[in-house]
């Protein structure tokens, strides 16, 4: 086959979004120019790499031989970018996955230091609720709750962190709790139960609260609705200094420790840059959370 790297790019950015459509998103390419590039690289292979249904692209047998390959390739390229870097900063794109607690109330000051130090980096925060897929490349490191046990990874611990029981201040001046008792006044706002996707994450099963009576996937929203004395729910300490109109509820009984940790694909270790990057990225991290936690 000629297919050039271009056309392999396209070809994994199909195969793991299995679609035009969020494949065209990824690579900044409308979606009829990412068919065409498919279509050119088949007729190089001559031989289809995908088929296509309603239910969106499906790679061949022929387009699994081809997908190490490719991916190979990607790294080979990936590594000769990183190691470009030089005294000016980092260059390129990177894009860091985390849960969106994390996301929301740590990243922003982490990136926007990073940004400072690499201006002609361009970094992107993929904030979901829930597991960031590295296997299919929705991010190039991400930050979880718990250390994944398969997968061709690298995990590293970058930190501890404090959760606690809060309300709003004018609600528990309402409603004052003082012994565990007292929280049977109050409703409970916390994860919609079938939506947590990792057990640590579920917290009121742990502290034996509940069950909530105001839920959502998002650890934004919930801290709203705390704001919004709509009940008392678990924060992240971390995310308190956003939010002085809470308080923490009973901190001496009902408290939290939980960690995060730094995947990346085991084979982006031999990236310079993204080595330079998770190095000065972690070490800013913990400085972050740390000083957060104190504000708190």
């Amino acid at each position: 086959m000629d297919g050039n790297w271009d056309d392999l790019r396209v070809f994994l950015a199909v195969a793991r979004a299995e679609g035009l459509t969020p494949a065209a998103r990824s690579l900044r390419l409308d979606p009829a120019t990412v068919g065409r590039r498919i279509a050119r690289l088949e007729a190089d292979c001559a031989q289809p790499l995908f088929s296509k249904s309603s239910l969106g692209y499906r790679m061949t047998e022929a387009g699994a031989r081809l997908l190490p390959h490719a991916e190979a390739l990607e790294q080979a390229v990936r590594a000769g970018a990183g190691a470009l870097a030089g005294a000016e900063g980092l260059r390129g794109t990177i894009r860091i996955g985390a849960p969106d607690g994390c996301a929301n109330f740590l990243l922003p000051q982490v990136c926007a230091a990073l940004s400072k130090t690499h201006p002609e980096l361009e970094i992107q925060i993929v904030a979901l609720p829930r597991v960031v897929n590295l296997t299919k490349r929705e991010a190039d490191m991400a930050i979880t709750v718990s250390p994944p046990e398969t997968g061709r990874l690298t995990v590293q611990k970058l930190s501890d962190y404090a959760l606690h029981l809060a309300g709003h201040r004018d609600l528990l001046r309402a409603h004052p709790v003082n012994v565990l008792e007292d929280l049977s006044v109050h409703r409970i706002v916390g994860y919609i139960p079938d939506m947590i996707f990792d057990r640590e994450l579920d917290y009121l099963a742990e502290l034996g609260l509940g069950p909530a009576r105001i839920t959502s996937n998002s650890v934004a929203v919930q801290l709203h609705l705390l704001r919004a004395q709509a009940g008392l729910g678990v924060v992240h300490d971390f995310a308190l200094p956003a939010a002085p109109d809470l308080q923490l509820v009973l901190p001496d009984l009902v408290a939290l420790r939980r960690s995060f940790y730094l995947v990346r694909h085991a084979d982006d270790q031999k990236v310079v840059g993204l080595q330079q990057f998770s190095s000065e990225f972690s070490a800013i991290f913990r400085s972050t959370l740390a000083q957060a936690e104190r504000i708190a």
